[in-house]
């Protein structure tokens, strides 16, 4: 595990436009920051919801109107939003589907900013290029009718292999870093979802070693597990980080390359031990970095002690917050910015 506190930028962050990002990060963060996205801005601020936009106008999709519209709760029961499910139309054959998902293109475009920036010297010389991708169950649970999502798994997991395909064609792979974004997987582990298939865990496993094995040794490799933040808070609250130890440990054990970091998030109020004791069960390789999403706004004595706390368990470990920032009020960024160097320098 790395012997110096480093940051961990999940993906989206509510500014402007990439190279905003990119010179926003790095005059924050220096050397503490060893990957950095490119904020996910625009269509793609609020996570996968543009990829709902692209289903929905897709010409093999529909609308199915035969089963209940999803409704999206929060940790508090409060209903967050409530929208139709979606499925293939009934000529549509789901093997030939392609899904246009876009993140090969919008990592392309924001590479050529950072490979500029880079050779200015405003970006790091060792600092590589995060590109943050959902798996494929992340649409398949929030926006696929359970009668379709068999079928859709596949397609769409086809879809996200040609994307990152194109991404390893383009950008150099020295200077990149994928990250596979885990949320849905996690709460099918809390029995989040009305229902959820006998199997749950073998499938979630294998498709987090499927789409880890698309990534080649040169290209860094990481995941970041969540409990969802649509309005900027969790899904569900967990009793502890057993889940996260359990999904880490066995993604550990199925990848057959190696793996670089990983991001576990830490809600605002655990900073007691009985959140953080499943980390003794934690078994990943020496040398990949646990970063733990344990920063949270306007909160310095808080992020100190869940750092404390953390440090029972973990002999190092980076910072980050719990997700992205993408619905996060922009005028907090900055605010947040300096809470991790305040922390990497405690």
């Amino acid at each position: 595990m790395p012997s110096s506190r480093t940051v961990h930028l999940v993906g989206s962050i509510p500014l402007p436009d990439s190279e905003t990002v990119f010179r926003t990060v790095c005059q924050a963060l220096g050397s503490s920051v060893r990957r950095i996205p490119d904020g996910e801005t625009g269509d793609r601020i609020r996570w996968i919801w543009f990829q709902r936009n692209m289903l929905e106008n897709h010409p093999d999709m529909e609308l199915d109107s035969s089963v209940e519209p999803y409704r999206l709760h929060q940790w508090d029961g409060k209903l967050l939003r409530e929208t139709p499910w979606i499925k293939f139309k009934d000529d549509a054959d789901p093997t030939t589907v392609s899904f246009p998902t876009g993140y090969r293109d919008a990592a392309v475009e924001s590479y050529q900013v950072f490979a500029r920036l880079h050779d200015e010297g405003v970006i790091g010389s060792d600092v590589r290029f995060q590109v943050s991708i959902p798996t494929p169950m992340a649409t398949a649970y929030m926006y696929i009718s359970p009668n379709a999502r068999d079928a859709y798994l596949p397609a769409y997991e086809r879809a996200l292999a040609e994307a990152v395909s194109g991404i390893l064609d383009a950008i150099p792979h020295d200077r990149l870093a994928i990250q596979w974004d885990v949320c849905q997987e996690v709460l099918l582990f809390e029995d989040y979802f009305d229902e959820r298939p006998a199997d749950y865990k073998q499938q979630i496993f294998e498709e987090l070693a499927r789409i880890g094995s698309l990534v080649p040794e040169a290209v860094e490799l990481g995941y970041h597990l969540c409990y969802g933040s649509p309005a900027d808070e969790h899904l569900v609250m967990p009793k502890d980080m057993g889940i996260l130890v359990e999904i880490s440990n066995a993604i550990a054990s199925r990848l057959t390359r190696r793996l670089d970091f990983l991001h576990l998030p830490v809600p605002k109020d655990r900073t007691d031990v009985g959140y953080f004791q499943p980390l003794r069960s934690l078994n990943i390789p020496d040398g990949a970095d646990v970063m733990l999403g344990l920063i949270h706004y306007d909160d310095a004595q808080g992020d100190a002690e869940r750092m404390a706390t953390a440090g029972n368990y973990l002999a190092s470990f980076g910072v980050a917050t719990e997700c992205g920032w993408g619905r996060t009020d922009p005028a907090r960024v900055a605010s947040l910015l300096e809470s991790h160097v305040r922390a990497v320098q405690d």
